[in-house]
């Protein structure tokens, strides 16, 4: 990780870890960097946060400073960026995006040419050139400058993408959205009342500050309850970008992305659409989800937490289906990157193709209990360097044995230590987790 790009961009508090100027840089970077030899087009779109559309200008004004043509998708899906950018060879694009962060917070993610995000080298040159470690970049002047184009049709076309994928009528489905007050707002419910699905929705009413605010994948709670109360076939929840997506079956339990990893691929390996009989997984996926494909004879793979390095997994290796526990999941036959909508499609799809409910699908995994304790700190590298700290992990490790495991490690995008406990019980994962948190508290290393 650099200084500013994470493992998912350059994000944080709006106006205060990033602010207009850095993204007026970025903009001034980027246009410079794809125009040298030709006029650059990069494609940019937003989610619903106040401050997207403040950053979305002031992208557009360095973008257009150093001579390139600015095409806005307005409000949209990452994934709908990814999609524009590989689809109609634009030189990169832009969503404008914290995710699952709370409204206050926002985020840059740079989608290179292939539609995958920004290589590192890259991200590097804009830091240095942010810090004025750079010589001054040209002003394009005369016809020079770049114009602004309303690029509306790239987001409709991506709909009439997805809308061609499923092999089946979503007909007599009775189907709940969580648009998480976000991106899928603009397009999730299009997507299924086209495919034929009586279509229930919830947190599709964006005002600026309430995305991912107890809606969406992050509060899956709110779906749950809703597919019970309306006696809905499946629910599907999205985050504020909408490229994960957590599922609730029939009977109002949640379907993880682990869950959702194994009835996809076993479905795919079923059909000899599973290349190389192998899915992508990242660290924190469940031990349930593994001895599930054992079972079945799929292998596996395992990457660092973020769904980048899945990416990266799959393409070097050839790898169909790939994706994280929280929601991330890659088809790479149809995307490039994780996509929210065009995972529950494929779920859609399973449960349509083998005539069965979501619930009886999932009954074939059975997931180990998991507590994740997210921990402010004011040194992240502090945390995992502190003796201490390491010597109450080896306890738990050693004490877990085979039966479990204990996993430690720095957020990609926030001051956050990250504690993970996996175990046979929630009573162990807890004691487990809460023994190591009380160590980083007894050495000062917890802030707030």
């Amino acid at each position: 990780m650099g200084k500013y790009f994470g493992t998912d961009g350059f994000r944080g508090e709006a106006n205060v870890d990033l602010t207009v100027e850095h993204a007026f840089k970025v903009g001034r970077f980027l246009g410079w960097y794809f125009g040298k030899d030709h006029k650059a087009q990069i494609v940019i779109g937003k989610d619903t946060r106040r401050s997207s559309y403040m950053f979305e200008y002031s992208l557009v004004a360095g973008l257009t400073a150093s001579g390139a043509d600015v095409y806005l998708l307005h409000v949209t899906t990452t994934p709908s960026v990814s999609y524009v950018v590989r689809t109609e060879n634009f030189d990169c694009g832009i969503m404008i995006s914290a995710s699952h962060n709370p409204f206050y917070d926002n985020g840059i993610k740079i989608i290179n040419g292939n539609g995958q995000k920004l290589e590192a080298s890259v991200e590097e040159m804009i830091e240095k050139y942010i810090d004025d470690d750079t010589p001054k970049l040209p002003l394009a002047t005369k016809e020079r400058i770049g114009r602004t184009v309303d690029f509306s049709a790239g987001r409709n076309r991506y709909i009439g993408y997805l809308i061609s994928l499923p092999t089946r009528s979503f007909k007599n489905m009775r189907v709940g959205l969580d648009c998480a007050n976000g991106s899928a707002s603009a397009i999730a419910k299009s997507v299924f009342d086209a495919l034929g699905a009586k279509t229930f929705v919830i947190n599709n009413e964006p005002d600026g500050t309430n995305i991912n605010t107890d809606c969406g994948s992050t509060h899956i709670h709110v779906l749950q309850n809703f597919v019970r109360e309306k006696h809905l076939d499946v629910g599907f929840a999205y985050d504020g970008d909408a490229d994960r997506c957590i599922a609730v079956d029939d009977e109002g339990n949640v379907i993880d992305g682990d869950i959702i990893m194994y009835i996809c691929g076993k479905y795919m390996k079923e059909q000899g659409q599973l290349d190389n009989d192998t899915i992508v997984t990242t660290i924190m996926s469940n031990i349930g989800l593994y001895k599930a494909c054992d079972r079945v004879g799929i292998k596996y793979e395992k990457t660092a937490v973020g769904d980048k390095y899945v990416c990266e997994n799959m393409m070097e290796n050839g790898h169909r289906l790939g994706g994280e526990q929280s929601g991330h999941i890659i088809f790479s036959k149809y995307a490039s990157t994780g996509d929210g909508i065009l995972t529950s499609l494929m779920v859609m799809n399973v449960i349509l193709e083998k005539k069965q409910s979501l619930s009886n699908l999932a009954s074939e995994i059975t997931i180990y209990p998991q507590l994740l304790k997210n921990v402010r700190v004011e040194n992240k590298k502090a945390v995992k360097a502190n003796a201490n700290v390491q010597a109450a992990i080896k306890k738990v490790e050693e004490t877990l044995g085979s039966d479990g495991r204990i996993l430690v490690r720095e957020s990609g995008t926030e001051p956050v230590i990250r504690v993970m406990v996996e175990a046979s019980t929630h009573k162990v994962c807890e004691k487990h987790v809460d023994d190591v948190i009380a160590v980083m508290e007894k050495e000062g290393l917890i802030v707030g």
